[in-house]
């Protein structure tokens, strides 16, 4: 197998302010094809709550995928909070649809497979669903989610670790 043509490395706190910049962006830029303009406009602020992606990186385990050699511009990111749930996963449009993501998912996969997790589990979008999908990931069941009063359709998935 190839090494992937990122850079991917561990997420770290300092990330937070870049983390939460990809995912106002792969939102904005990838999300209309998916979502009415108020339920974009919802999911583009959910990062903005108290309790957004910093607390998660201090809680969780993640990766980045950087353009730079030096790690310092973070392109797409996943985190595993807690460490058997995927809870986040984003690419900036520029960047969307080189392997990124796939890659990251991978790469958490592993790392949550090294840490003894069995499985992880997941609340996927329709933006991310089709991924998931070609990565092994299963539906259990579909459910609705609210962003700022306004109701999202996503699927509860899981993905069995070997």
């Amino acid at each position: 197998m190839a090494p992937d043509p990122f850079c991917i490395r561990p997420l770290r706190p300092e990330d937070g302010p870049q983390l939460e910049e990809v995912y106002h962006d792969a939102v904005v830029s990838q999300a209309p094809p998916y979502y009415s303009p108020d339920q974009v406009a919802a999911w583009a602020g959910h990062v903005l709550r108290p309790d957004g992606i910093r607390q998660a990186v201090a809680r969780g385990h993640g990766l980045v995928s950087c353009d730079q050699p030096d790690g310092s511009v973070v392109e797409a990111f996943a985190l595993l909070d807690p460490p058997q749930r995927l809870a986040l996963l984003y690419c900036r449009g520029r960047s969307a649809r080189q392997g990124r993501a796939t890659a990251l998912l991978r790469g958490v996969q592993r790392q949550a497979h090294l840490q003894g997790q069995t499985f992880l589990r997941t609340e996927a979008s329709q933006l991310s669903r089709p991924l998931l999908e070609r990565e092994g990931w299963l539906v259990e069941a579909e459910e609705t989610a609210f962003y700022a009063g306004v109701a999202f359709q996503r699927w509860r998935m899981v993905r069995p670790l070997p």
